[in-house]
């Protein structure tokens, strides 16, 4: 969707939903306008319309507390946006990491847990740094020098994992096989595969390999 084609209000405004992206929790809400967008989109780091001063407002501008935009999303009638954000500090101004912290009644409040770690989250974050290549980020490097590269990091980790399982090092080898797996998913994502379609062929595997078991016993 483009810019001009969102459902501004009569002051040339739209409300904007900040998430951060590591554990979902909801930030704040601010309000946008075309500039602002632009600007956030831009810039990668989210820009805001003052309703109370009538200007623009970076985010962290003052406070330093700025949020990284991974993405920036309509609703389905246009009129509302959804950011995704990495935050450098609390998002609200009275310290707190997200505006909401004032309960209603007998409600209570609660914190968003932090997201839980799994290969599937790591590919998708890597996913979406090759589209949106932030600076300043390790794997938008790799992405920007292409295939060649990457292939050339999973050859030079394979081989830190030869040399540390050699030595015998537990802790060595853990730290190489994970670096591994990381410029491995790195790769995936430049060519498309996902973790489904690893565990797919391994599934698939397994399922011939407990046939062959079957056929053998028989």
């Amino acid at each position: 969707m483009e810019i001009a084609e969102l459902k501004f209000n009569s002051q040339g405004l739209i409300p904007c939903i900040v998430q951060d992206a590591e554990n979902g929790q909801v930030l704040m809400l601010a309000y946008m306008n075309a500039e602002s967008i632009a600007i956030s989109l831009a810039e990668r780091r989210t820009c805001f319309w003052s309703r109370s001063r009538g200007e623009l407002w970076r985010k962290g501008e003052s406070s330093g507390n700025v949020q990284h935009l991974l993405s920036l999303s309509a609703d389905c009638d246009g009129d509302t946006l959804l950011a995704w954000v990495k935050k450098d500090g609390p998002a609200c101004h009275t310290g707190a990491e997200s505006c909401f912290f004032q309960p209603l009644g007998d409600s209570e409040p609660i914190t968003a847990p932090a997201a839980e770690f799994s290969l599937s989250r790591l590919y998708a974050l890597l996913a979406e740094r090759r589209q949106l290549r932030p600076a300043g980020s390790y794997t938008s490097y790799l992405f920007n020098e292409g295939k060649e590269k990457i292939l050339k990091k999973v050859g030079e980790e394979s081989a830190e994992v030869l040399i540390a399982a050699m030595k015998g090092s537990r802790e060595e080898t853990v730290y190489e096989i994970a670096d591994l797996c990381y410029h491995t998913l790195v790769l995936m994502a430049e060519l498309g595969l996902t973790p489904d379609d690893i565990l797919g062929e391994l599934a698939s595997r397994h399922i011939v390999d407990k046939k062959i078991k079957q056929e053998s016993k028989k």
